[in-house]
């Protein structure tokens, strides 16, 4: 008896809470691929990385260099000349990892300028997101891209090109959801 009762508060309280709220969802990687100011930053953080870890690369190149080379020479040199040849090494490694903390570590330069040149495309597309919702009375808005997963998505609720006419854009199917 229990069961039943729970079963049955369980679908009441399921069918109530369904049809007090509103539900939509969105692209957001539909929706910024269409905002050519957020291509071009995500081209130009990409060549920066790209650069970066090519430079990256190269040190580490050098490094192992330096490495054969002194594995190599390590049977002639005294200990001086080894301690002073292994401290080189070090450096150039330690050297080589700060680069990369500053370069791609948190809040490093490539964090700094995707914010700088991301960040506020996304607060518009924010902005577009919840004026969409209020001016159609939604309660939930979900993000299509994100963790959440979809079985089934009606694309009767999917806002996307609305949030993309909002933003002064035109829709291009072409760019694909």
């Amino acid at each position: 008896m229990k069961k039943i009762v729970f079963i049955f508060a369980f679908v009441a309280f399921s069918v109530t809470a369904a049809f007090s709220q509103r539900f939509a969802y969105v692209d957001s990687d539909y929706i910024l691929k269409h905002i050519p100011e957020y291509v071009s930053a995500q081209k130009h953080l990409d060549d920066l990385a790209t650069n970066w870890q090519e430079e990256v690369d190269k040190q580490y190149g050098e490094i192992e260099k330096l490495y054969k080379a002194y594995q190599n020479d390590q049977v002639l040199l005294n200990d001086d000349m080894r301690r002073r040849r292994e401290d080189e090494i070090v450096n150039k490694e330690k050297q080589v990892k700060e680069f990369q903390r500053q370069k791609f570590g948190y809040e490093g330069d490539l964090y700094k300028e995707r914010i700088r040149l991301v960040k506020p495309v996304q607060d518009r597309v924010a902005k577009a997101i919840q004026d969409i919702a209020n001016n159609q009375g939604l309660d939930l808005i979900l993000d299509k891209t994100s963790e959440v997963t979809f079985l089934f998505a009606n694309p009767k609720l999917d806002k996307s090109n609305d949030i993309i006419t909002k933003l002064g854009f035109k829709p291009d199917p072409e760019l694909g959801k």
